[in-house]
């Protein structure tokens, strides 16, 4: 109520100043506007009069109120001639910018008047031209004159800001009198007339913590040490108004939010002094144990944590590493943990930013400690090997039960578990060793044999006694020494040739020998003859000193018709410890070759041969064998066409012959189809029945009664004769004669049932004869035998 009251109170002395000036100025601008006959007269400071030529206008500039809402046009000036004697006969006319529509003269006494409400926002001044004319005859008095109406500002346009809302930022702890933003409004009204565009600004909001300044509109911080952490944003209210500020001027506002940006000027700190942890020994390194946070009400990177571990036991164990997404320090484990040995560690953890702002280091330090304590827990644990693998060795051949090596593992946990020792059978298939469960020696079960496998390599498992799901497992080699237990042999399968013109001391083949020992056992070989043929007269033997031997022809003349084949024993021994050997024999055959050493026969058969027959004669004497095969051939083959049949047909038997007709026949009552004489037997006739398929034992006489006429013509005692003589003939059973007869039957006294020759309409059909067909045709003899009846009817 209080607010209202004040602005009506305002709106009432702005309209009574309004017309006070209004009248004023048009009573000064008309006693100025008028013209004189004579020159114009004004004094000077000092009295002195100034003359100014005579002009036919005297030209003023016209004012007019804006915003005038009075009832009566407002007078805006008066033009005089100082030819206007006063009689009326000169008339004034208004041209230009408005004239007859904003601005009217009186052309008699040529005051001006404005019939509108003018607004100087709009338009700020009008040009129009005036001219004295005479009234009867329009002829120019004068020449015409431009002046021109300026519309007189009020103050009736309050001021506006260029935004309604305006945002800023300054940082927090800033000194006071930091510039933050600069707000400018704008005001419609006249700058160069009054104070009705001279804006004043100042704050309505936001102290004690910013101002404004009264003439820039710039905003400052006006308290120190602002902390964003306390209090983020602010809400401050700017007035601008008019008038200079003084009462009656009008006012516009527009809000400002202000941000504070951060600045590093708190340090981290740890919540609490001591952190506790705990971690398994079981742990594998890398796995996290734990983590620690230091808050920094900073944002952004002031806030901003690095972690690292400045000192303790722990140091070589643990590790720490920064997580920016949450700023938390994570300590993870280094190396692998023993409870066994050590049971805790202390670990000194420092809090650091990473960015420092110089202006706040007097803040300092931007960093903090605490203390990690972490304690390792016992794990049950697998038993632990002494040795994380084995490697053990063992003769070759040796007895079963010998022992190979011991295995040692014990339970690392502080219980200290009995320990049960067994072999993987998946790696000891055949089973050559064995374990001692409580003490872990392996002993061999079996012979082992090196040349069939020189290492052996198993896994032996170790569990707890009380626990059997805790379990380790180590692997096991066992090389397999050897012995000298494999005499040297022919390297391969050697077979000797010599030539029966060799000449002595000639080397016709170079022998090796092979070794399944080791090389200590093996190489090198030595070659002899046996004792008892040591002075062979045909061969002898060269060693070679490089595990090989030359077998040398000792004398010359061999012949293959006196002995084509020498067997040759060679002893050849080891250099093991002790020495093995083996009597190798080497197969020498005697081979025919030509001058030059080439062989060219080795076969003892070739000699005989080319004494008796020549090559010539061996190939007559096969031709003539071939010969005599094919004429064998030839005759096997005529004897089998000329073998008779196993059915010897003595005369040809008309029921043979196929006779096909390409008619269907029209039953028996057709005799021009066929003819009848073909179905008679001429055999049969005469009373003798030959059977072509078996031969009888007697022969059998048909009964003279059955026996028809030559001439007859009736087929059924035909067929019936026959099937009397066939069931009566004694010589073979039916199955052993088919007959074949051309005879299809008597025609049906019923006639005919298709319909293919039916009459054309029903009327040519009679069916009386249905009703002699007995009770299964007695439907069809009602349906059609009555049909007479039922026509006559109708």
């Amino acid at each position: 109520p209080k607010m209202k009251e004040d602005h009506c109170l305002h709106a009432a002395l702005l309209c009574l100043g309004v017309l006070c000036c209004s009248q004023a100025l048009s009573t000064e601008r008309l006693n100025h506007s008028r013209p004189s006959l004579h020159g114009h007269h004004e004094k000077g400071k000092e009295g002195q009069v100034l003359h100014r030529s005579k002009r036919g206008w005297v030209w003023n500039q016209f004012f007019v109120i804006e915003e005038y809402t009075g009832p009566d046009p407002v007078l805006v000036g008066r033009l005089h001639s100082d030819i206007d004697s006063g009689d009326g006969n000169i008339k004034y006319i208004l041209s230009g910018e408005g004239a007859g529509i904003i601005f009217v003269i009186d052309d008699k006494s040529g005051n001006i008047h404005a019939t509108k409400t003018l607004d100087r926002e709009e338009r700020a001044q009008y040009t129009l031209t005036a001219q004295a004319v005479d009234r009867n005859t329009n002829r120019p008095l004068e020449p015409p004159s431009e002046f021109i109406v300026k519309v007189q500002d009020i103050n009736d346009n309050p001021p506006e800001f260029l935004h309604e809302n305006y945002h800023a930022n300054v940082p927090e702890r800033s000194n006071v009198g930091t510039s933050v933003i600069q707000v400018t409004a704008s005001d419609a009204d006249d700058p160069t007339y009054g104070n009705s565009a001279k804006l004043v600004y100042s704050i309505l909001e936001g102290q004690p913590y910013f101002s404004v300044e009264a003439q820039t509109g710039i905003i400052r911080t006006a308290l120190p040490n602002m902390d964003r952490e306390a209090k983020e944003e602010y809400h401050v209210v700017i007035q601008a108004k008019d008038m200079g500020g003084h009462m009656g001027g009008l006012s516009g506002t527009t809000k400002v939010t202000i941000t504070l940006t951060d600045v590093n000027d708190n340090p981290p700190k740890f919540p609490q002094s001591v952190y506790q942890m705990s971690v398994s020994e079981a742990a594998v390194p890398g796995e996290e144990v734990g983590r620690v946070k230091a808050k920094d009400p900073d944002i952004g990177e002031n806030g901003l944590v690095a972690y690292s571990i400045i000192d303790g036991d722990g140091m070589d164990m643990f590790e720490i590493t920064t997580d920016y997404e949450t700023q938390e320090g994570v300590v993870k484990l280094k190396k692998t943990l023993d409870y066994e040995t050590k049971k805790s560690y202390s670990l000194k953890v420092e809090a650091a930013n990473v960015h420092i702002d110089p202006k706040f280091i007097s803040n300092g330090p931007f960093k903090d400690t605490v203390t990690v304590k972490i304690a390792v827990e016992d794990a049950d644990e697998p038993p632990v090997f002494l040795k994380p693998s084995y490697i053990f060795e063992v003769q070759e051949n040796a007895a079963s039960g010998t022992v190979v090596g011991k295995v040692h593992a014990k339970d690392p946990d502080a219980a200290n578990s009995a320990i049960r020792y067994s072999i993987d059978r998946h790696t000891d298939l055949e089973r050559y060793f064995v374990i001692n469960a409580e003490d872990g020696n392996i002993k061999t079960i079996k012979a082992l044999d090196r040349e069939e496998m020189a290492w052996h390599n198993i896994s032996v498992f170790a569990v707890e006694v009380h626990k059997q799901h805790q379990e380790a497992k180590v692997p096991i080699a066992i090389k397999v020494v050897d012995v000298n237990d494999n005499a040297p042999k022919f390297a391969a399968a050697y077979e000797a040739f010599v030539c029966e013109n060799a000449r002595s001391n000639q080397q016709f083949i170079t022998i090796s020998a092979d070794d399944k020992d080791d090389s200590a056992n093996g190489p090198r070989f030595i070659f002899s003859l046996p004792p008892e043929i040591i002075h062979n007269p045909n061969f002898t033997l060269r060693d070679n000193r490089d595990n090989t031997a030359s077998v040398l022809v000792r004398r010359e003349g061999f012949s293959r018709q006196k002995q084509d084949l020498y067997l040759l024993p060679i002893v050849i021994s080891d250099g093991g410890l002790p020495p093995l050997s083996s009597t190798n024999t080497l197969t020498i055959r005697v081979c025919g070759c030509d001058s030059g050493g080439s062989l060219l026969s080795c076969n003892a058969e070739a000699y005989v041969l080319n004494a008796g027959l020549s090559t010539g004669a061996l190939i007559a004497i096969l031709a003539c064998i071939v010969i005599l095969l094919v004429i064998v051939v030839l005759f096997v083959t005529l004897k089998r066409q000329k073998k008779e049949p196993l059915i010897v047909f003595e005369e040809e038997d008309v029921r043979e012959n196929i006779i096909t007709y390409d008619d269907e026949g029209g039953g028996e009552e057709d005799t021009e189809a066929f003819d009848i004489a073909t179905l008679q037997n001429p055999d049969g006739i005469n009373g003798f029945i030959p059977r072509k398929d078996i031969k009888p034992e007697y022969q059998y006489l048909p009964r003279p009664g059955l026996r028809p006429a030559p001439s007859s013509v009736d087929v059924d005692d035909f067929i019936n004769t026959r099937i009397q003589e066939a069931d009566n003939d004694p010589t073979a059973p039916p199955y052993d004669s088919i007959q074949i007869y051309g005879y299809e039957g008597r025609g049906s006294v019923a006639g005919s049932l298709s319909s293919l020759e039916s009459a054309t309409t029903d009327s040519d059909l009679d069916y009386d004869y249905l009703q002699n067909w007995g009770p299964r045709f007695k439907k069809l003899a009602d349906l059609y035998g009555s049909k007479d009846t039922f026509d006559d009817d109708s």
